[in-house]
């Protein structure tokens, strides 16, 4: 079976989180002499070719990262120019994957995504949905490889069913919330640490300001 993958990534293939997840889902995919195909969202010049690959294919993944609550905005402009497939039987389904580690917090984007296959002539196939993967650019490669591991599983066991069960899926996605006691935990010992750890990154990518400025405090009272 042949499966026509979409990233929706604003981020370049090189660095993004979403790509990486893509490889290793599709490793698993392809293992039982399946193929796939992937487009990148990122790279304008290659809108053309994965709105035709939408148009001409049976079986689609849209894969994208949480942003504000819900989808990129490259992948709403994309979505946007789609004619809406007017013969029935094509499976579209999506791989959310976020940096909170609550499967809650992706679930407002899960009901949007949710909509989307009926408006585009599709039948909806599931959503498998994964956080705490903010790190996963951060890690060493053997910490990765273990991150990415859970996908490739996934990737074979969509090859096998062509769906996204729920319970399954509801299942990789744990937790749905932190435990109090782990949230303690974190305020009591891990906040200050990650505190540190996240303004090392924003030194790193060029931020000067403090993490918690409130440039416009002033201009709302």
């Amino acid at each position: 079976m042949h499966l026509v993958i979409i990233s929706g990534a604003a981020r370049h293939q090189g660095k993004s989180n979403t790509a990486k997840i893509i490889t290793a889902f599709q490793t698993g995919y392809e293992e039982g002499g399946n193929t796939a195909e992937v487009w990148y969202l990122s790279d304008h010049s290659q809108w053309a070719g994965a709105a035709q690959a939408f148009e001409r294919s049976d079986n689609l993944l849209i894969a994208l990262p949480l942003y504000v609550e819900n989808i990129p905005g490259i992948l709403l402009e994309f979505l946007s120019g789609l004619k809406p497939k007017t013969v029935p039987g094509t499976k579209l389904a999506f791989l959310l994957q976020g940096g909170f580690p609550e499967a809650s917090q992706s679930r407002c984007c899960e009901a949007y995504l949710k909509t989307l296959p009926a408006q585009l002539g599709c039948d909806y196939a599931g959503t498998l949905l994964k956080g705490d993967l903010f790190g996963l650019s951060l890690t060493d490669e053997k910490s990765r490889e273990k991150m990415l591991a859970p996908f490739t599983e996934m990737g074979r066991y969509y090859a096998g069913t062509g769906y996204f069960d729920k319970p399954s899926v509801d299942k990789f996605a744990a937790p749905e919330y932190m435990p109090r006691g782990q949230i303690r935990m974190y305020n009591l010992f891990f906040k200050h640490i990650s505190g540190l750890f996240i303004g090392a990154i924003a030194k790193k990518l060029g931020c000067r300001d403090r993490l918690d400025a409130q440039p416009y405090r002033d201009c709302c009272k």
